[in-house]
């Protein structure tokens, strides 16, 4: 097993965790579990917790073995610490094998009785990165204790990468895919089993996530696969249409690349054979190999009849299957800026656009011909016109950033066909089945770091968590709390707007009727209900034929 130094740089009043005979405890079955107190911010702690079975030997590459319940001979479990992270190729955190644990806090004073709200959280990374123990909930849990509606927050860790989500034609064929999502699941259902015992209340689960975690929490409303286990949930940035829908044949290339890196499995890498071997090869050739093949292509898939991402969202969406559950979705302002690499020289042409978007969405799926992506991809170019005033980051005029102008044309396509058409997709769908939904963007001026990215991608947990407090822009300040406030009323009451907290603007929901979205924006007077109506033209041509893109 793999284990790399434990590093806590960034939930640095953590460190003020100590185990002393009065620390928190909670009694799991014939276990005894001991937490730990941080008495600067009344938080209790309970780290690491395991939800399933390690997932190493004959377990690796498997779905996750549900543990909600300690083995017999554990009488007593220190959970002062947080678990290693998953598997991956860089990270400060330490790394193991043996990460599939979950992590409880709630306020001090909490008892088994409090029955308080909980808030389950899945960090983003695109699927190949990311840790719980990046996150600190602190300044959440505190506004939830000021504002009267306390909770208890978790996360959790899921295989990455290879681990988490493997391709190929063996895997489809034994069902072995979507690891990270089975994950998901199996700590939903700890939470179910275990929550009430640190203070929380089974029936008043909420799952939010950004990015990857978004799209984690968000495959799970398709076939209404999260019933039972969450009442409501909130996307940031991600839907579940956002990943390209591929099917994991589709990658058999990538999995025999994978397995011919490792000294231990290379002979029978196109056997079609290789999952025993695999399972055997020590966890350090496997780590060598995933760092030559790289992080592209380890993604969700489609695993058809009986799975957890069973056919492409739209199709999906057509058939009706959709959970009922409410939930709060939204953008950046600029989600596509993260995603289009800046090369300054490069000529972002019609051309070069078009063959980067035809790489995207190729080979065509069922039902889909290649003219009918070249066709769409012409359409979409004529509605995306080589307009630096038009292009993204948004609102930034004529401004090129030292680049080419088709840079900001090819950042606003890429926005719209992952991000912001996808949304309006899902909302589309759930609002028709009468589904109590709320939408946002946020388009809160970044006065720090690189201006070329504008509101992009990675910022919206920044504000969720409270981290940009304290950097001396009070408008950063005011959407923040706004947030916070809102994603605390909506954990509470399935609404963003109970009337407690800080005051804030009235909230509408997305209907099919009236369309509109909350702008976050901390200026005077900006955070307001707005048409969702932007780019019409060009979304509403994605969104006319959903699986030429993929969706």
């Amino acid at each position: 097993m793999l284990c790399l130094t434990l590093h806590f740089s960034l939930l640095s009043n953590l460190l003020l965790i100590l185990a002393l005979p009065n620390s928190p405890t909670v009694t799991l079955g014939h276990t005894k579990v001991i937490g730990a107190s941080n008495s600067t911010t009344n938080i209790d702690f309970f780290g690491g917790i395991p939800f399933a079975s390690p997932p190493v030997g004959d377990l690796r590459f498997q779905p996750p073995v549900p543990q909600t319940s300690f083995p017999s001979n554990v009488t007593t479990f220190s959970a002062i610490s947080f678990g290693p992270a998953c598997l991956q190729q860089s990270t400060s955190d330490s790394i193991s094998e043996d990460c599939l644990t979950v992590n409880v806090f709630r306020p001090a004073g909490t008892s088994v009785n409090s029955k308080l709200s909980v808030m389950f959280w899945a960090f983003g990374g695109g699927f190949h990165e990311g840790a719980p123990q990046d996150f600190d909930p602190s300044t959440l849990i505190a506004r939830s204790v000021s504002r009267g509606t306390p909770i208890v927050y978790v996360s959790f860790n899921y295989r990455l990468g290879p681990f988490g989500f493997p391709q190929g034609n063996e895997v489809d064929a034994t069902g072995d895919v979507n690891l990270g999502i089975k994950d998901l699941l199996a700590a939903l259902k700890w939470v179910q089993v275990n929550i009430q015992a640190f203070g929380g209340d089974p029936t008043k689960v909420t799952v939010f996530g950004e990015s990857a975690g978004a799209v984690l929490h968000s495959v799970l409303v398709l076939n209404s696969q999260i019933s039972g286990l969450a009442r409501g949930a909130i996307f940031a940035s991600s839907s579940p249409a956002t990943p390209a829908a591929h099917t994991a044949p589709q990658r058999e290339s990538l999995w025999e690349s994978f397995v011919a890196g490792v000294p231990s499995c290379a002979a029978v890498a196109t056997s079609g054979s290789t999952l025993a071997c695999m399972k055997d090869a020590p966890v350090a050739e496997l780590l060598l190999s995933y760092q030559q093949v790289g992080v592209a292509g380890w993604l969700p898939v489609i695993d058809g009849p009986g799975g957890v991402f069973s056919a492409t969202p739209s199709i999906l969406y057509a058939q009706g299957n959709l959970s009922h559950i409410p939930f709060i979705t939204g953008d950046v302002l600029d989600e596509g800026t993260h995603f289009v690499a800046q090369v300054p020289g490069l000529n972002y042409s019609s051309a070069f656009i078009k063959a980067s978007i035809t790489s995207q969405y190729s080979p065509p799926l069922a039902g889909v011909t290649a003219q009918e992506l070249s066709d769409q991809i012409d359409k979409l170019l004529t509605l995306y016109p080589d307009d630096p005033a038009l292009g993204s980051p948004y609102n930034t005029g004529n401004e090129t950033f030292g680049l080419d102008s088709g840079w900001k044309r090819a950042a606003s396509l890429a926005g719209d066909l992952v991000f912001h058409s996808t949304r309006r997709m899902f909302l589309q769908a759930a609002a028709s089945r009468g589904s109590k939904v709320y939408s946002y963007l946020l388009t809160q001026p970044q006065l720090l770091g690189d201006p070329s990215l504008g509101v992009s991608h990675p910022v919206t947990k920044n504000y969720v968590y409270g981290t940009v407090l304290n950097d001396g822009i009070p408008f950063d300040a005011a959407v923040s709390i706004a947030m916070m406030e809102y994603w605390l009323s909506f954990a509470s009451s399935l609404d963003p707007n109970d009337g407690k907290g800080a005051a804030r603007p009235t909230w509408e929901r997305w209907t099919t009727a009236d369309k509109v979205l909350l702008q976050l924006n901390g200026g005077e007077n900006q955070t307001v209900m707005i048409k969702d109506d932007f780019r019409a033209e060009g979304i509403d041509a994605i969104n006319s034929k959903p699986l030429v893109f993929y969706h």
